[in-house]
C-alpha cells in the first residue's frame, strides 16, 4: 500500500493475476541461453536485494511505480522477447502502445547504476526489468519467486514490432487474444494481465 497527494492505492493480486505475473517471466523470456535464478550467485549475489531496495525508495514518492515497472517488462517481453529493448532510447518506447504508458524508465536507470556500482559490467538490462517485476509484484504484496536470470540484452529496439506486437487499449478482443496467443499465452492470462494492467 502506498500513498501519494493524499490517495491511498493498494495493488490487491487475485489468484488469477498471481498465476499470470509468477509465469510470465517464463512464458515470454526467449532466450537462447539457459536461464537459472542463481545465474548471479559468484558474480552479483547481492542483485535481487539492491533491486528491491531501490524500488522501496522509489515507492516512497510513486505508489504506482510497481505497475508501472511490471508493465515495462511486459510490453518489453512482448516484442522480441524479454531482451531490455524497451530500455534502448525512443524507439521501442515511442510506439504507440507505450505512449503515455510505459513509465519508471528512471527508476531502471536508477536500479542499474546501484547495480553498476556493486557489480559492473555484470548484469544485463533485461534481467533487471525482469528482477524488478517480481521486487515490484512483493512489494505490493504479492508473491514473491525466484526469477530466472542470464537474458541478454538486445542491441536493437523494433518499434514496428512494438506497434503490432504489444496489446494496444483500443485493441478489440479478439486482437488481444491473437496477441497474447502469438507469445503462448492464454485467454487467462489476457484476464489476469487486464485485471492489473489499470493499477
Amino acid at each position: 500500500m502506498g500513498s501519494s497527494r493524499g490517495v491511498t492505492t493498494t495493488l490487491i493480486f487475485s489468484p488469477l493475476a498471481t498465476t499470470f505475473l509468477v509465469t510470465i517471466g517464463l512464458l515470454l523470456c526467449q532466450s537462447n541461453a539457459q536461464l537459472t535464478s542463481t545465474f548471479y550467485a559468484t558474480t552479483c549475489p547481492n542483485v535481487s536485494g539492491i533491486v528491491s531496495t531501490v524500488i522501496q525508495q522509489a515507492l516512497q514518492s510513486d505508489a504506482r511505480i510497481g505497475a508501472s515497472l511490471i508493465r515495462l517488462h511486459f510490453h518489453d517481453c512482448f516484442v522480441q522477447g524479454c531482451d531490455g529493448s524497451i530500455l534502448l532510447t525512443d524507439n521501442e518506447q515511442n510506439a504507440a502502445p507505450n505512449v503515455n504508458s510505459a513509465r519508471g524508465f528512471g527508476v531502471v536507470d536508477n536500479i542499474k547504476t546501484a547495480v553498476e556500482n556493486a557489480c559492473p559490467g555484470v548484469v544485463s538490462c533485461a534481467d533487471i526489468l525482469a528482477l524488478a517485476a517480481e521486487a515490484s509484484v512483493s512489494l505490493s504484496g504479492g508473491p514473491s519467486w525466484s526469477v530466472p536470470l542470464g537474458r541478454r540484452d538486445s542491441r536493437s529496439a523494433n518499434q514496428g514490432g512494438a506497434n503490432a506486437s504489444i496489446p494496444a487499449p483500443f485493441d478489440n478482443l479478439s486482437n488481444l487474444t491473437s496477441k497474447f496467443s502469438a507469445v503462448g499465452l492464454n485467454t487467462n492470462d489476457l484476464v489476469a494481465l487486464s485485471g492489473t494492467y489499470s493499477n
